[in-house]
């Protein structure tokens, strides 16, 4: 059984502590003897196991996700192990609401991880740079620490996306999403939020002068910002409303929104459908510029004469 750990794994690894990599060059062993070692993540097909992390000098305890098809298995992920939550923690978390419908976030997540391993496999079959340019997944208590920090609670279906990947790196400034747009990391999405909070509460003071009709929202406390207009540009973007579950659009120069309603889930089955069929593409044309995922509405002039656009 081949074993592979990808390269943004492996520098999550290095991250982590010296010792990680060798840890994980252990695991990748042993999951070669017993690829079914692992226990069910919850999201479908992903297995999660834990490493003691005092078996292995400069090491954490970890928790690491791999996916295992016939032939292969993917590490995913790795994460520090989860602490173990005190007594009466889990029962808080249902006093706020945090754990109201289970069910219902299971299938959202279930659906969240197909339409993204659809999207990856992909990627990891036609544009690799695209696909090494995928974040690991955060760990449930970055992505809590992060609900605590913003005082919003992360909806399960982004909870569940960002459990797979926490943002994409980007290939030349694009990622990987129709537009050439980018899934932003847990510290943009922080550092966005935060700014235009600011912004809505300077517009606020500016409100309470102006008529009912004239007033001004920049943005929502519902608002999580999800999608960026590339890697590092912020110019416009997707975001997700907690409130309503759809996706919203942001941008610098007021453009209104799109035609569409999308939730998250709807949003990624589509592009997927997009890179599975081409030909039937309606949003955005994919195609590749070497090893990267290219779309055709908002290529680089620079990139025009190598875009290959996809067929089938």
């Amino acid at each position: 059984m081949i074993v592979e750990i990808p390269q943004h794994v492996r520098d999550t690894a290095t991250q982590l502590g010296a010792g990680v990599p060798y840890a994980l060059k252990v695991l990748a062993g042993q999951l070669a003897d017993d690829p079914d070692m692992g226990q069910s993540s919850g999201l479908p097909g992903v297995l999660t196991v834990m490493v003691d992390g005092d078996v292995f000098e400069d090491c954490p305890a970890l928790a690491v996700g791999y996916i295992r098809e016939p032939d292969r298995i993917e590490i995913r992920y790795v994460n520090p192990a989860p602490t173990v939550e005190p007594a009466g923690a889990q029962d808080q978390d249902e006093e706020q609401g945090q754990l109201a419908d289970p069910a219902a976030a299971q299938v959202t997540g279930r659906e969240i991880a197909d339409a993204w391993q659809r999207i990856t496999g992909w990627l990891r079959r036609n544009a690799p740079d695209s696909h090494a340019a995928l974040r690991a997944g955060a760990s449930p208590a970055t992505i809590t620490a992060l609900e605590e920090d913003l005082g919003v609670q992360v909806p399960a279906d982004l909870r569940a996306l960002w459990l797979l990947t926490a943002g994409d790196n980007g290939v030349s400034g694009a990622g990987c999403l129709p537009g050439n747009q980018a899934l932003m990391p847990l510290d943009a999405v922080a550092a966005f939020y935060r700014q235009q909070m600011d912004s809505q509460a300077h517009q606020d003071t500016l409100n309470a002068l102006r008529p009912e009709d004239d007033r001004i929202t920049v943005w929502k406390s519902t608002w999580i910002p999800v999608v960026s207009h590339g890697a590092v540009d912020r110019t416009s973007g997707l975001y997700l409303d907690g409130a309503t579950g759809y996706l919203g659009r942001w941008s610098r120069y007021y453009e209104g929104p799109g035609d569409e309603l999308d939730t998250l889930v709807t949003y990624l089955e589509d592009v997927a459908d997009m890179l599975e069929a081409p030909d039937l593409a309606t949003r955005d044309k994919p195609g590749l510029v070497g090893g990267a995922l290219a779309w055709g509405s908002r290529l680089d002039p620079a990139q025009e004469e190598r875009w290959q656009p996809l067929t089938g």
